[in-house]
């Protein structure tokens, strides 16, 4: 059966932007969806640690070629290096506001990043059939440039919307209508 994981970017949780409406969207469809609370902060927030709480979900075989992960924000980045690290294969990648081996944000936000970057970003399309990346062009913490690169090495689709900021509560997407026909 098919089931769906939404994962939260940098010094986020499970609760913010348009997670928790996502959620109970496809909740209330009758699907299976899990959200889970990866350790954020400088100390806490890195590859290995976000590794180690994602395992747990692959042991108990919930994460499979039936799977559908949707990741925002430093989320796409870990979730290419997890799938291809562990050669794991799913159904279908949505993501949302993506980079790779992007600095310039802040310092606290650059070293918690910096951890989720890989050289062979190309090679998660090995491990899902359709890649979906959503951007916008006016992002105010990651340049346009770097999410439009990041969604042209891996998408099989690209959404640009204008205007949308960082696609997030603070450019007003407590809810996320555009991804629901990509579901």
């Amino acid at each position: 059966m098919e089931n769906y994981f939404i994962i939260h970017g940098s010094f986020s949780s499970p609760y913010s932007n348009w997670i928790g409406w996502l959620h109970d969207f496809i909740e209330d469809d009758g699907k299976q969806v899990y959200v889970p609370d990866f350790p954020i902060g400088v100390e806490y927030q890195n590859y290995q640690n976000w590794s180690k709480l994602l395992k747990i979900y692959v042991d108990l075989g919930l994460i499979n070629e039936n799977t559908i992960i949707i990741g925002h924000s430093i989320a796409p980045i870990f979730i290419s290096k997890f799938l291809i690290e562990n050669k794991l294969k799913v159904k279908k990648l949505i993501f949302v506001c993506g980079f790779n081996n992007y600095f310039g944000i802040n310092e606290e936000y650059d070293t918690v990043n910096k951890t989720m970057y890989t050289n062979n970003l190309e090679d998660v399309r090995k491990y899902a059939n359709e890649i979906i990346c959503f951007y916008s062009d006016n992002d105010p913490y990651v340049k346009y440039e770097a999410e439009k690169e990041f969604a042209a090495t891996i998408a099989t689709e690209q959404i640009c919307i204008p205007k949308a900021g960082h696609i997030n509560s603070e450019s007003g997407y407590d809810t996320f209508e555009d991804i629901v026909c990509y579901l």
